[in-house]
């Protein structure tokens, strides 16, 4: 049973989605709150599995709330919901460690479905962010931080400009089985388990320059 903590300002938003969630047999809503001060004054007494976060809440914003939680409780998921799309929400609610960033607009299953795989360690980023990572300007390359070989970074940045296996080994010219060799590596040593994963990864850690929109 998933046990999952509803943290938004609007009582209509966390109505639905509580009645909503009621028939699904695998999750269960142990908390509400209604600020992100409530939220963490609560979430020790309901001890969430994930916690499903809006961001526009008055006095602290769900991204503070999301890096406070995470540095106390980080075991707990934090899945982001919002209507905000803009490039420093989600790349702050990323770095602050959320493990998934949903807009409203998503349909009801996609949203149920994130909190399924938040809940599993996995991450979820809504299909119109992913984009976002490639426009978002990286100042730093932080070589020292990780130990994957020079290869090995060159094929991680492929990844993170979204480029398939075949399109990394035409770029790199070695070939398809040796691509798929080093993906394999890469999620290895970064402990991931999909190409989402491991661009949040790259991101939340500075491994990779990120592509400057101009």
């Amino acid at each position: 049973m998933i046990k999952l903590m509803l943290v938004d300002d609007h009582a209509i938003l966390r109505d639905g989605l509580r009645n909503l969630l009621e028939v699904e047999d695998d999750i269960k809503v142990v908390g509400e709150a209604v600020s992100g001060e409530d939220a963490l004054s609560k979430i020790n007494n309901c001890k969430p599995d994930v916690v499903l976060m809006d961001i526009n809440m008055p006095n602290m914003n769900g991204v503070e709330v999301t890096g406070l939680l995470k540095k106390q409780y980080p075991e707990t998921k934090v899945l982001i919901l919002t209507m905000h799309s803009h490039d420093e929400y989600f790349m702050s609610a990323i770095r602050e460690g959320a493990d998934g960033y949903l807009l409203k607009d998503a349909p009801f299953d996609q949203v149920i479905n994130a909190i399924r795989t938040v809940a599993k360690g996995e991450s979820v980023i809504h299909p119109s962010m992913t984009k976002k990572l490639l426009n978002f300007h990286q100042q730093k390359w932080q070589k020292d931080s990780t130990v994957l070989t020079e290869r090995e970074k060159e094929v991680l940045q492929c990844l993170v400009e979204g480029l398939s296996n075949k399109e990394i080994a035409e770029k790199l010219y070695i070939s398809d089985k040796t691509v798929k060799i080093h993906v394999s590596k890469i999620f290895k040593k970064l402990n991931v388990k999909s190409r989402s994963q491991v661009v949040i990864y790259a991101v939340q850690h500075q491994l990779v320059p990120l592509p400057d929109s101009n």
